[in-house]
């Protein structure tokens, strides 16, 4: 089988700005896979690019095998999306609105009924059914982009900034949810600025900065990328910082505290002790700070320089910011009536 998800030197330029610089990413089969970036990152293109909402300046994407122009309605029948707008129509009832979904991808009305009911009941807003959009309180709304999202039952589910202001209860009802999914076999990409929800959820992410791939890691191998804290509580205050060459990154002292920097506080713990008893130190208590994915997410995609690259540019450093990457979306004509699910 091909990959959920394949780009080769995927580039989107609007005018002279660029959103996509040269992306190629592959995403497997099955993957539950993260999309991390800053504002501005070129994550909400690069999914418009999957669906056929935007048109790829040049490069090559595929969705299991399925270039998403030539094979546009392969590619799009094999994916849910759901966005971070609400873009539902407000006029029917939810469960019409589903069955007018599944409608579009070729699905008949007494299979789409059946659908929309068995999606209504799954994110747990079937009682709602027959209410229209603007009556559903904050949290049932994004339930039902998730329904609409699985009423076509994908095999790849897009999840845009799925929990973006939802409350803590209702975040970890939708991470069992698309556990559950995942782990019947449907391939997720998720974008999220929810670190932990990153952490959490995926087997593999990707980290996006200024239109281009910045690294593609699990979350614990990005995590061995950054450096431990252990803090060390002497008996007595210290005059000068013990030498600890070979293993420690940095050492500061104050007073009685010492703080040591290293690759890995728990394999290199007992050294420490070892090297500190053997130098005359006694030990009053000593704690180990590990590194952050958010530390590491943050470090990976710091600028100095965080301007949008011209394409005219001799190099191709930067990417579109949040204004440009939507108000050029909206240019772009919209495949459905009700807009992309």
């Amino acid at each position: 089988m091909p990959p959920a998800i394949e780009t080769t030197d995927l580039v989107k330029e609007y005018g002279d700005l660029r959103a996509l610089q040269e992306l190629s990413l592959t995403v497997e089969e099955g993957e539950f896979f993260g999309l991390l970036g800053p504002n501005g990152a070129g994550k909400t293109t690069f999914i418009n690019t999957l669906v056929g909402l935007v048109r790829k300046t040049s490069g090559t994407a595929e969705v299991f095998g399925y270039d998403v122009e030539t094979e546009y309605q392969q590619a799009r029948d094999a994916i849910g999306l759901a966005p971070q707008e609400f873009n539902v129509d407000r006029f029917f009832p939810i469960r019409e609105v589903l069955m007018h979904k599944a409608g579009y991808h070729g699905i008949s009305e007494e299979e789409a009924a059946e659908r929309a009911d068995e999606v209504l009941k799954r994110v747990g807003i079937y009682d709602k059914r027959n209410e229209r959009f603007d009556w559903l309180s904050g949290g049932m709304k994004r339930r039902l982009l998730l329904a609409r999202a699985l009423v076509t039952d994908p095999d790849l589910l897009i999840l845009d900034e799925p929990t973006a202001g939802v409350d803590v209860q209702l975040r970890h009802d939708l991470w069992e949810l698309v556990t559950e999914l995942n782990e019947e076999g449907t391939t997720i990409l998720l974008t999220t600025h929810y670190i932990e929800e990153a952490e959490r959820l995926c087997d593999r992410v990707a980290i996006m900065n200024e239109g281009r791939k910045v690294t593609v890691a699990t979350p614990d191998d990005l995590k061995t990328r950054g450096t431990d804290t252990i803090s060390v509580r002497l008996e007595s205050s210290a005059a000068t910082a013990p030498a600890l060459d070979g293993y420690a990154h940095g050492v500061s002292l104050s007073g009685d505290q010492l703080e040591v920097r290293v690759d890995d506080g728990g394999a290199t713990a007992p050294q420490l002790l070892h090297d500190l008893e053997a130098m005359g130190h006694e030990i009053a208590d000593l704690e180990i700070s590990r590194t952050s994915l958010e530390e590491i997410f943050v470090d990976l995609t710091r600028s100095e320089d965080r301007t949008v690259t011209r394409s005219s540019a001799s190099d191709s450093s930067g990417g579109a910011d949040d204004g440009a990457e939507e108000s050029a979306s909206k240019r772009e004509p919209e495949r459905e009536q009700e807009g992309v699910a």
